[in-house]
């Protein structure tokens, strides 16, 4: 059996929004997370206040959910979106969702924030849902777990739907300038799934995904993974580490900038923990086998 880590997300920044961020904003909650011209104040605000080198969109994990019919609580200034009921209860349901419209809803909205802070000439990271935290918005865990039990084969038709969704979103999101588009997948994690489950997940699903991600990186965009996700390949030995010798010692979210066209996958930490600094210099490129 693989010998898959944990990465514990012990970082502290801003995870969510507060008064010291959106004070002077004259931002109305939770109007501000529906329309690109608040989101990307948001965004500009959320990076003067921990003091990152990049913007970051959206700020939660629900906008692909939701573009597939999920309902969502919007939340407050304090906390955003998230998932308020379930509409789904099979696999048979899941695959009956309607693909995500990128040219409407608040989906669409994260774009146009996204090319307004780009034409800005901010660097802007666009966070990108992995399929346990989509499903975790539609359906209750419960039903997920019973069916990759009882019933694997359409499971893995479920996680291909979404799979596609995600590198669409992921394609979409090259077009309106993300520079840095991060997949992550926290629901699906060693800690939840356990040791046999997780293993079988980078077998059916997260090995064939990356290979067609990473084939979205080019001169102009990197793909960041979750380490959560990166352990995981690297445990099953699907991926190893490249060292490559940054310019200097500075902050990971610098490093991934500089070597934004010189690396296609990334993920060594979480581009969340803003003040983590590569102090000897190198970044570490991850490579699938």
């Amino acid at each position: 059996m693989a010998e898959i880590k944990d990465f514990q997300c012990t970082y502290d920044n801003s995870a969510g929004i507060n008064s010291e961020v959106t004070e002077g904003l004259g931002l109305t909650f939770p109007d501000a997370y529906l329309h690109w011209d608040t989101m990307a104040a948001l965004s500009k605000a959320l990076k003067s206040h921990d003091g990152a080198a990049f913007c970051e969109l959206p700020f939660c994990h629900t906008v692909e959910a939701e573009a597939m019919g999920g309902i969502i609580n919007y939340g407050n200034e304090l906390a955003g979106p998230r998932a308020k009921e379930y509409i789904c209860t099979s696999p048979e349901e899941l695959l009956a969702l309607p693909a995500i419209d990128f040219s409407a809803g608040r989906i669409h909205e994260v774009l146009l924030a996204c090319r307004a802070l780009k034409e800005e000439g901010e660097h802007v990271v666009l966070q990108v849902s992995g399929p346990f935290t989509i499903l975790n918005v539609l359906i209750d865990a419960k039903y997920v777990f019973k069916a990759m039990r009882k019933k694997p084969e359409l499971m893995k038709e479920v996680f291909e739907k979404l799979g596609g969704e995600i590198l669409r979103f992921m394609e979409e999101a090259k077009k309106y300038g993300a520079d840095l588009i991060s997949y992550a997948d926290s629901s699906g994690g060693l800690n939840i799934l356990g040791p046999k489950m997780a293993e079988q997940v980078v077998e059916d699903f997260t090995c064939g995904f990356l290979a067609k991600a990473e084939a979205l990186a080019d001169d102009n965009t990197m793909i960041l993974l979750c380490p959560k996700t990166t352990f995981a390949m690297l445990g099953t030995r699907k991926a190893h580490f490249r060292d490559l010798k940054l310019s200097g010692p500075m902050t990971y979210g610098e490093g991934c900038i500089e070597m934004i066209g010189k690396v296609r996958l990334a993920g060594q930490m979480c581009i969340k923990n803003v003040g983590y600094q590569l102090e000897n210099a190198v970044f570490k490129e991850v490579v699938l086998e």
